[in-house]
């Protein structure tokens, strides 16, 4: 079983690289992806980024640091990333991860577009800031 997806490729090999930030992992096609892990905390397919239907995402903001300080398996299909920031409710599906990977500069420049529009920053507030760490794409904390 690939992911929820049948005819989605299987990972073959998984690997958290924590110094450079970055999930690397392998699928049976020959395909290798290295997700950053800011991407993959701000594309989280959790409720919490996603919302629950259409224009109800939540821009993620100031997760340019963050880390995965754990990755949990979810049957046979997924895995479960708890990041530093406290973010562990997404589960990344086979078929999630693969998309990310192969769709990974479209997104990234999108994410880009959408902190620039919102005058948001990739970077955390500094310690003791009033961070929000998240704005709503409509433009309402």
């Amino acid at each position: 079983m690939a992911g929820l997806d049948k005819t989605t490729p299987a990972p073959t090999n998984i690997v958290v690289h924590r110094q450079s930030r970055v999930l690397e992992i392998s699928f049976d096609d020959g395909k290798t992806f290295r997700l950053p892990f800011e991407l993959l905390r701000v594309y989280s397919p959790s409720a919490e980024v996603r919302g629950h239907g259409p224009g109800q995402e939540t821009l993620q903001v100031g997760k340019r640091d963050v880390d995965i300080v754990g990755l949990d398996p979810v049957g046979n299909y997924a895995v479960q990333p708890r990041f530093s920031d406290g973010h562990s409710t997404g589960i990344y599906s086979w078929d999630i991860l693969y998309a990310l990977g192969r769709d990974q500069d479209q997104l990234w420049a999108q994410y880009l577009a959408a902190l620039e529009a919102a005058g948001a920053s990739r970077d955390p507030e500094p310690e003791g800031g009033l961070a929000a760490t998240e704005i709503r794409r409509e433009g309402k904390k």
